[in-house]
């Protein structure tokens, strides 16, 4: 089972579908991330080899900003907005 950015991904879905499992992720950049790490679109997360689990992982990490963080600076703005009154 792969764990990228502290979410198990589905071990029978196709890896642009797994992908969309961790928060931040949509279908444009799950299909962005396998085509820079060059894995193609139909292979399974079953498949997947140690290494290219490591490169997906590394690439999520240096250039996305996905899960906790996003989660956190959503609710920081949500917070801010309260704060201050606006009505949106």
């Amino acid at each position: 089972m792969a764990r990228i950015a502290g979410v198990n991904l589905p071990t029978n879905k196709r890896v642009v579908i797994a992908l969309r499992y961790i928060y931040g992720i949509g279908p444009t950049n799950a299909q962005e991330i396998c085509e820079r790490v060059g894995i193609a679109a139909d292979r399974r997360v079953n498949q997947l080899t140690e290494d290219e689990v490591i490169r997906i992982r590394e690439l999520i990490d240096r250039e996305y900003h996905v899960e906790g963080d996003l989660r956190r600076e959503t609710a920081m703005n949500i917070k801010r907005l309260m704060d201050l009154g606006t009505y949106r």
